[in-house]
């Protein structure tokens, strides 16, 4: 977390990428999927700002971190780039992936029940199309199983219910989150894989001050 904040933080003010640190824990050289997510917080309030990152274990984590932390901050075609006044209004989010695995089915009707909520993200593919959401999106936005597939084909740019269509795959993956409660403030730390992720995934907006 503190990388990653780290990272924009001097990118901001003049253009540089910082390398990983010399003394960075041999774990952190592991190669894993990372996302990270910036989202503005006022009165107890997210609003997205930035979300980029790698699905697949392309990178070693401190150096994606790093990438994905400047790419969200200035790259995001959704929105403008961060700037220097905002990041004390920025909390920031890294969520580390586990290795998207194929969902297989006899029947695409059959998807929704190899999902579970507050557990799993997606990836939709067909063709050269794919869109990805993380694990805590349909947890903040109250979607069950069948929305969240019909979200994730049009994160795409595929229809809705393409996710019923021969042809197209679905992956699943889950992720350990790390999250500040408020801009530099305390982190809380929650592993989607545990049983009782999804509560304390839910408990993360409960416990912002």
């Amino acid at each position: 977390m503190r990388l990653a904040r780290k990272a924009v933080e001097e990118h901001l003010r003049n253009g540089r990428i910082i390398n990983p640190p010399k003394e960075t824990p041999q774990k952190l050289l592991q190669r894993l999927g990372v996302f990270v997510t910036l989202n503005r917080l006022r009165g107890g309030v997210k609003e997205l700002r930035g979300c980029i990152g790698f699905p697949y274990p392309t990178y070693p984590l401190v150096r994606a971190v790093i990438e994905a932390a400047i790419e969200a901050a200035t790259r995001d075609p959704r929105f403008y780039p961060v700037k220097m006044e905002e990041l004390d209004e920025i909390v920031f989010e890294v969520s580390v992936l586990t290795f998207p695995q194929l969902l297989t089915v006899r029947d695409p009707r059959e998807y929704p029940s190899k999902i579970t909520i507050g557990r799993d993200g997606l990836i939709v593919e067909r063709g050269y199309l794919k869109g990805l959401l993380l694990p805590q999106v349909p947890v903040e936005w109250g979607w069950d199983e069948e929305e969240f597939l019909c979200q994730c084909c049009m994160k795409a740019g595929l229809p809705p219910d393409c996710w019923l269509l021969e042809g197209t795959r679905i992956y699943s993956f889950s992720a350990v989150i790390a999250e500040e409660l408020q801009p530099k403030g305390r982190v809380m730390i929650v592993d989607l894989r545990e049983k009782d992720g999804f509560q304390k995934l839910k408990g993360l907006e409960k416990r912002r001050f």
